[in-house]
């Protein structure tokens, strides 16, 4: 018999979807709250001179990365890191929602596709879906969402095959598109990834592929203006399917200005007790103010994982029956 937990915070987190109680098995996924990992493969940023900054940049930067390599790329590096950890331990750490940029490295013919914030990474996109892969082998009742989005210089040819590769290393894995996904079905049918691709039209062509995600980002670099955006949105209601709350802050030229020494890490950290008090009075659930996908950075570290799977105790309160 499965030992009982206080609270579903208390589960171990490589394994707390299948640690989950029955009662919450039947519950659409769109309303559990689940916790996942913003611009999730940036813990292998690529520092060296040879590889490119990514095209998004400003022009300004890209001039000065031509003169002042180890500087531009020093910068760079400590504000675009946003996990630290690589995706296994993300995963291990209770991580089941993955943000995925996906790039092609300028002059890079390969046909390789890389993941990038403000600089390209190391391993490729290939590379991490099979380690991911491995991962679920090794956790049969664990299941990921993955979104793949922000494309860059990705060509018509090149997200074919990205979409052959997705089918290759998943297999029977990948969750055909369906109304409601619970972890019942999805264990019963042996799915245990759900593809989310922003690309209309290949989304709407493919069956295995899910529509794109809406991700509510706030762009602000101070947390009190990030919980009133969020406060904000959650009066128009959220969206019927599932929706990533991303509670990462986003850094502006002034702020970098003012914290030279610093680097994104800094800021997330002393961000954290507040977005966590936040985050421990919201709710999952069909409610118009209810949550759902909830993203951060360096989403392996502290109490944040714990913080997002515990909110799910909710739901069991108002699945029990009434003594009164």
């Amino acid at each position: 018999m499965e030992p009982r937990h206080a609270s579903l915070g208390d589960l171990p987190m490589e394994s707390w979807m299948s640690g989950t109680p029955p009662d919450l098995w039947d519950v659409p996924l769109h309303q559990l709250a689940i916790p996942g990992s913003h611009n999730a493969i940036t813990y292998c940023l690529d520092r060296d001179r040879r590889s490119p900054i990514d095209v998004t940049q400003p022009d300004l930067l890209k001039k000065l990365d031509r003169y002042m390599k180890p500087l531009v790329r020093h910068f760079l590096y400590k504000w675009a890191v946003t996990q630290d950890n690589c995706v296994w331990q993300q995963l291990n750490c209770g991580v089941r929602y993955c943000d995925l940029r996906i790039g092609r490295k300028p002059g890079d013919d390969s046909g390789d596709l890389y993941f990038y914030h403000g600089l390209y990474t190391t391993l490729t996109v290939e590379t991490v879906l099979a380690e991911i892969c491995s991962w679920l082998d090794a956790h049969p009742k664990e299941v990921v969402v993955l979104s793949f989005s922000h494309f860059l210089d990705v060509s018509d040819q090149l997200h074919m095959q990205l979409l052959c590769k997705i089918r290759n290393i998943f297999a029977s894995k990948i969750t055909p598109r369906m109304k409601t996904p619970t972890l019942r079905k999805l264990w019963s049918l042996g799915h245990q990834v759900i593809v989310s691709y922003e690309h209309a039209a290949m989304a709407a062509s493919h069956a295995d592929l899910w529509p794109s995600i809406p991700y509510w980002w706030a762009n602000k670099c101070k947390v009190e203006a990030l919980i009133d955006d969020f406060e904000l949105r959650k009066t128009r209601g959220r969206p019927g399917r599932f929706f990533v709350t991303g509670i990462n802050l986003t850094v502006d030229l002034k702020y970098i200005c003012t914290h030279l020494n610093q680097r994104l890490k800094d800021m997330a950290t002393s961000a954290e007790p507040a977005l966590l008090a936040w985050l421990e009075r919201q709710s999952p659930g069909d409610r118009a103010s209810s949550i759902n996908i909830v993203a951060g950075d360096f989403a392996a570290d502290g109490r944040f994982t714990r913080t997002v799977v515990a909110l799910n105790d909710k739901l069991l309160h108002f699945t029990q029956p009434s003594n009164v």
